[in-house]
């Protein structure tokens, strides 16, 4: 455990017996590393429903949060997903999230045809869901995209798998359109 005190962010009074989120999130940039940090405050936003550009014009009193504030988006829908855009971040490639192809959002869309699908236990354990899955793939197969699904396992335990198969794909292209792999070949 690592007490610290500080000046709250937010005057919520002095009988409150709850900081508020600005002054939480001031500390989880304090106290955790940069990834498990960015994953509390994306998934802040998402649950808290915060406004990014207020977000952004906090006073934060430490380098941590003001990069933070900065670096969220508010679109992932867990943190496995903000790992997978963190890690590719450096990468320089451009990755959206929660883009709606064929009817249905993806979790992060490569380029303009690679399609990364993270699968979490939760959403996808069903034979439902898992029918669902298998359909949308097929469909935007046939739009010409490449679908690579990632479970929570291995985006968090085995990343250096993850990372070769993004790789691969990359180096065959196949995070353009179709008729660019062939002209760029």
């Amino acid at each position: 455990m690592r007490p610290h005190w500080s000046r709250p962010l937010v005057d919520t009074g002095p009988r409150a017996l709850h900081a508020s989120i600005e002054d939480a999130l001031a500390h989880i940039a304090l106290c955790l590393g940069e990834e498990d940090a960015l994953c509390v405050w994306e998934s802040a936003i998402r649950i808290a429903h915060l406004d990014l550009e207020s977000l952004r014009t906090v006073a934060w009193p430490e380098p941590p949060s003001r990069r933070y504030a900065q670096a969220v988006r508010g679109r992932s829908d867990s943190g496995v997903e903000t790992l997978f855009v963190v890690r590719l971040r450096p990468w320089g490639i451009p990755i959206r999230q929660q883009v709606r192809l064929g009817g249905h959002d993806v979790d992060a869309l490569i380029g303009t045809h690679l399609v990364a699908q993270l699968d979490g236990f939760a959403f996808h354990s069903s034979p439902a869901a898992h029918q669902r899955d298998v359909s949308h793939d097929a469909e935007l197969q046939l739009r010409g995209y490449t679908v690579l699904r990632f479970t929570y396992a291995q985006v968090v335990h085995h990343w250096d798998d993850v990372e070769r198969t993004i790789a691969a794909a990359l180096a065959r292209r196949l995070h353009l359109a179709p008729h660019l792999r062939r002209t760029l070949a």
